[in-house]
């Protein structure tokens, strides 16, 4: 072992593959092209040139790697370990290069091979192993985890297809295949060596063994294997590399030759592709039972595999699992891999002999639970019988855990059988099915929601018994979102002007951004500020053109409304509002009015029927404003198609004005306000997530406030909300409604989107008409203040200069000292 370290440090000390100079980078871009690529200068292609370019500075982050794991090793460190679905983690090699402190020698040293970075950055696919904020989040709090040196592993699930990629047809989303490994992901490695059973389907049976105890085994009807495949994660300007395992499935045996021989060829192969299906899509459509199945098999299998591995890695040192939780601090990031709970508990109960009462002291002490939602059909549950069907010994373990647990509960509230119910694991009213929020609930250490509004709204509501039960165990952490890739790399431009005034250390500590107020009154400071966001304007004003044809004046304001569609996230009321000045114009078409260029993006889940009809009508509305004369300049509405990170890095640093405009009570926190305001968009937005948090740090002078509170939305629900009444009493709601349903936005046909107008008129689940009016009041002052440049200008300073609570940085700092009880650990190596 001895020789093999020194071999290690001497690599290092020689400097091989991990020289910074922009020679040694130009040279082992040249050797990769050669002995990885194959291919000679004169026949290489683009991507050619990037999988060099990526491998010649992924040779700079494993010596990182290696010596991080090392350092864990050798130190015995307590390890926090993030379980998600979603690993949404971004274009990687612009993101590399920041982080090593090597961005501009890169550049220069391809500059003299005659290649372009920007274009090689271009060339990087996406992977879509996320459908937005909640795999991003986890990508942050990985970059600020290795940033601060946290000992950390990410463990997750490698789909072969990702989140869709967003084509439009005739102003229609349509669904294409995210073939992000087509060419090659130079940022993973393989590990073969490592393969982990994961057992689906079959029956228990009870047996007593030599010691007298009843034990139960668990007798699969088939097995899959999880090999891994590891990303290193890279911190800023330290040498902390730590580890995102993402898991496929593979069959044990993936060809049939008897089945083959005897010419059923189907069968040969069948094993495998049942197999790979597992892993094959990020979140299957789950209306069919077929699809329910699959996602919860998706589901156990990665939980499975990350906890048979972290027991594999522990026990390489110890002799006994009875400390696992001193080792371990597992974050579940909501409730898709709340079902660890239970299989951990297996885990210990089946296969490694451990008694029931000692098992689930280690498994409650393991785990802590992050929600992400207030919607209550967001909070997953499992029919029970396709629960026992998939996974029939975790079903008699919950049974046992809630059995024990309700005991507890009696003993507390006696004869409260409607608490009794609630608090169950077990959802007992019509079909039954497990509750996967109360098992993370009961299976964890703390609980946390993810902005201070959401966490008191949890107390108050989905969470309200168990807050009740274990005040202790709730906390707020809010979101945030990381300063490296969506300032330092999203908004080269600002990033130079504020270093040039207040130096670096905001790269590493955002609440230094704080010394920007003293700049905000001066006028030539202002000037430049407004200089480079006209210049991210113009970049992103061009894009458009390439990507829709729409020309758009970098000069009007830029009104963003990015995110995933959703009808609580009401898209469909910014278009009132775009429909609403429409009519105005037509009415009058000498009024004055501020130049707007309002700018749509967001992909919407395949099987939302209203959602992706909002789709159709943005680009139905754009049509028609955008080519009336009457209108010309002043309006223009565009919809960005296939919003994902690295369109978003293009587009946030672009916005003028930043749309937050959920259902007060909605959103849990949200990220995309963190990034707009970041780059010094103001929002407008109510009082929701994270926007109340952002409104107080950045000041009610520089925040468009409108609408209900989720009191007031709550009350006005429960009084009994009558949305056709407010349409006859606002004549311009009324004449807004009428033009999408009229035909007049459809090629006049009215039946297209009398779908959405019917759900606004008769039902309005989420409040717009109650909150239009106000919302038209404030979108009047956002108009007013932009008139004042300089102004604006001086708010957009002040929103930068107070966004450092919203660092991810700041909230994993946060859970260390509070839930997972961890010390950053210093590696000193390359």
């Amino acid at each position: 072992m001895e020789s093999c370290q020194t071999t290690f440090s001497e690599a290092v000390g020689d400097q091989i593959r991990i020289g910074n100079t922009v020679d040694e980078i130009k040279c082992d871009v040249i050797e990769n092209l050669f002995c990885l690529q194959g291919k000679f200068p004169e026949v290489a292609t683009k991507n050619d040139y990037y999988l060099a370019v990526s491998y010649t500075v992924r040779d700079r982050l494993l010596h990182r790697w290696i010596s991080s794991a090392q350092a864990y090793y050798t130190k015995k460190c307590r390890t926090v370990i993030y379980l998600s679905a979603e690993f949404l983690m971004g274009p990687q090699l612009a993101k590399n290069l920041v982080n090593l402190g090597i961005y501009e020698k890169t550049r220069e040293a391809l500059d003299q091979l005659g290649l372009s970075l920007d274009d090689l950055i271009e060339q990087e696919p996406e992977p879509g192993l996320g459908n937005g904020g909640l795999g991003r989040l986890a990508a942050c709090y990985m970059d600020s985890l290795a940033t601060l040196e946290v000992p950390a592993i990410g463990y997750g699930t490698r789909y072969e297809f990702g989140i869709f990629d967003q084509e439009i047809r005739d102003g229609w989303q349509v669904e294409m295949s995210d073939r992000w490994l087509r060419f090659g992901y130079p940022w993973e490695i393989a590990r073969p060596e490592i393969a982990l059973e994961v057992k689906l389907g079959g029956h228990t049976e009870a047996y007593t063994d030599d010691d007298g105890c009843y034990r139960v085994r668990w007798v699969p009807d088939r097995v899959v294997l999880g090999t891994p495949c590891d990303i290193p994660v890279l911190g800023f300007g330290v040498n902390t590399a730590n580890l995102l395992r993402l898991w496929k499935a593979e069959a044990p045996q993936s060809f049939d030759f008897q089945a083959f021989n005897v010419g059923d060829y189907y069968r040969a192969v069948n094993q495998k592709i049942f197999s790979e299906n597992i892993t094959k899509v990020l979140y299957p459509n789950d209306e069919p039972a077929a699809g329910k199945e699959l996602r919860l098999e998706q589901q156990y299998f990665s939980v499975s595999c990350s906890l048979q591995d972290m027991i594999r890695i522990y026990l390489q040192r110890e002799k006994s699992l009875d400390k696992f939780h001193e080792k371990y601090a597992i974050q579940l990031n909501d409730t898709h891999p709340a079902i660890a709970v239970a299989e951990l508990m297996r885990l210990l109960l089946d296969e490694h002999g451990m008694e029931w009462e000692k098992a689930w002291h280690v498994t409650s002490n393991t785990f802590a639970y992050t929600n992400h939602t207030l919607l209550p059909e967001a909070l997953e549950k499992w029919p029970l019988p396709l629960f026992r069907q998939v996974l029939p010994r975790h079903l008699e373990i919950i049974f046992e855990i809630n059995r024990r647990f309700l005991d507890t509960v009696r003993g507390k509230y006696a004869g409260d059988e409607d608490k009794i119910r609630n608090l169950s694991l077990i959802e007992e009213g019509g079909a039954k099915q497990v509750r996967m929020a109360n098992l993370a609930c009961v299976g964890s250490k703390a609980i946390n929601g993810v902005a201070a509004l959401h966490t008191e709204l949890l107390k108050e509501t989905v969470l309200k018994e168990f807050y009740e039960l274990w005040p202790e165990k709730f906390s707020n952490k809010t979101n945030g979102v990381t300063p490296r890739r969506f300032l330092m790399l999203s908004n080269p431009g600002l990033t130079r002007l504020l270093t040039e005034k207040i130096g670096d250390a905001w790269t590493r500590n955002l609440d230094e951004l704080r010394q920007l107020e003293k700049f905000a009154d001066d006028v030539g400071f202002r000037a430049e500020w407004h200089r480079v966001k006209l210049e991210n304007k113009k970049f992103l004003s061009k894009i458009i053109f390439e990507r829709v044809g729409v020309r758009v004046d970098p000069e009007s304001m830029f009104d963003i409304h990015v995110k995933r569609l959703h009808e609580y996230k009401r898209q469909h009321l910014n278009i009132l509002h775009i429909l609403t000045l429409y009519n105005r114009l037509k009415r009058n078409p000498g009024i004055e009015t501020i130049p707007r260029t309002f700018i749509f993006g967001g992909k919407a889940a395949p099987g939302y029927f209203l959602a992706k009809l909002i789709i159709k009508l943005i680009h139905s509305v754009a049509e028609v404003v955008n080519n009336d004369p009457a209108v010309g300049d002043r309006l223009k509405v565009v919809f960005f198609p296939d919003f994902n990170v690295k369109n978003g890095q293009r587009i946030y640093p672009a916005a003028d004005l930043s749309e937050q405009i959920s259902t007060a009570g909605k959103e849990a926190s949200g990220t995309g306000n963190m990034k707009f305001s970041l780059n010094g968009a103001l929002t407008i937005g109510t009082l929701d997530g994270a926007n109340v948090e952002i409104r107080e740090e950045v000041g009610p002078e520089n925040f468009f406030l409108f609408g209900m509170t989720a009191d007031q939305v709550e009350r006005r629900q429960r009084d009994g909300y009558r949305p056709w009444d407010l349409v006859e009493l606002d004549s311009e709601l009324h004449d807004a409604l009428d033009l999408i349903g009229s035909g007049a936005l459809s090629g006049g046909d009215p039946g297209l989107f009398q779908p959405l107008v019917r759900s606004i008129r008769d039902k309005d689940e989420y409040m717009l008409c109650a909150d239009y009016p106000s919302y038209i009041a404030c979108q009047e002052q956002v108009s007013l203040a932009y008139k004042d440049r300089d102004h604006w200008t001086r708010m957009s300073i002040l929103n930068v200069a107070r966004m450092g609570k919203f660092s991810s940085d700041r909230a994993i700092l946060q859970y260390c000292r509070d839930i997972w009880k961890v010390e950053p650990v210093e590696n000193r190596g390359r």
